[in-house]
């Protein structure tokens, strides 16, 4: 039995990606988990979350599902343009800063959910979402089968996952990034650096964009296809659920 720290220790996941040590691990990183990633990233996630949110091309009555979605940020950037916004996150430590930071925001909720047992019905979402989650979820072909149940008929995909530059050259240099810098910059900006620890090793382990997007097929999502986002360090992945036709 994985044992548990305490409410103060560090907590740190692993590859075998426990959902109880992830969870626990997102909810002591919580409060200052954006303005970590903005350093971390060097100003990219906001690039990348305004990308994903072009791609969700969210409307006034569309009904959107963030999921893993932390705090929130991703959410509300989706909330401005009038859809009705669920932003669901395993880590109650997120949904409760989520919640402390937007209660204002009447079009937008918050939920605790479990990727492969989500608590929606069947086909409730025109468009589903999930930002730097996936490759966090211990079986995420079945949270992207999740994902296809809880999305309409004719209704969207958007993943954004982090994946592998393709330049040889790029490629090295961000693994030196991440793997020497970054744990410098984690330690200084973050209460638990050792999360961070985890979450390079996390990338480092992730498959490349072709074989997402086969695992994104493998499910039953048509109209598969993908693009590079900062030369290939993250793919910002997109499909559809194909009509029921009987």
């Amino acid at each position: 039995m994985a044992s548990h720290p305490s409410e103060h220790e560090p907590n740190r996941a692993d590859l075998h990606k426990d959902p109880s040590r992830v969870s626990g691990m997102f909810d002591q990183v919580a409060p200052a988990y954006d303005r970590t990633n903005t350093v971390l990233s060097m100003g990219n996630d906001r690039f990348w979350r305004a990308a994903t949110t072009r791609a969700v091309a969210p409307r006034p009555g569309q009904r959107i599902l963030d999921l893993a979605a932390g705090t929130g940020a991703s959410s509300v950037a989706l909330a401005r343009s009038g859809a009705t916004v669920v932003a669901a996150d395993f880590s109650p430590g997120m949904i409760a800063e989520g919640r402390r930071r937007h209660s204002s925001i009447r079009n937008l909720s918050f939920v605790q959910a479990d990727a492969t047992d989500l608590p929606f019905d069947d086909a409730e979402f025109d468009t589903v979402t999930m930002s730097f989650g996936l490759r966090n979820v211990n079986e995420p072909k079945k949270a992207l089968a999740e994902l296809l149940r809880v999305t309409r008929p004719g209704g969207r995909l958007v993943v954004c996952e982090f994946s592998h530059p393709p330049s040889r050259a790029f490629h090295g240099l961000y693994r030196f990034y991440n793997d020497r810098v970054l744990p410098i910059v984690a330690k200084a900006m973050s209460s638990n650096a050792e999360a961070y620890d985890y979450l390079n090793e996390s990338i480092r382990d992730w498959p490349d964009q072709r074989t997402l997007s086969t695992w994104i097929r493998e499910q039953g999502w048509t109209d598969v296809a993908h693009r590079d986002l900062s030369m290939g360090i993250v793919a910002l992945h997109r499909a559809t659920r194909p009509v029921d036709r009987g």
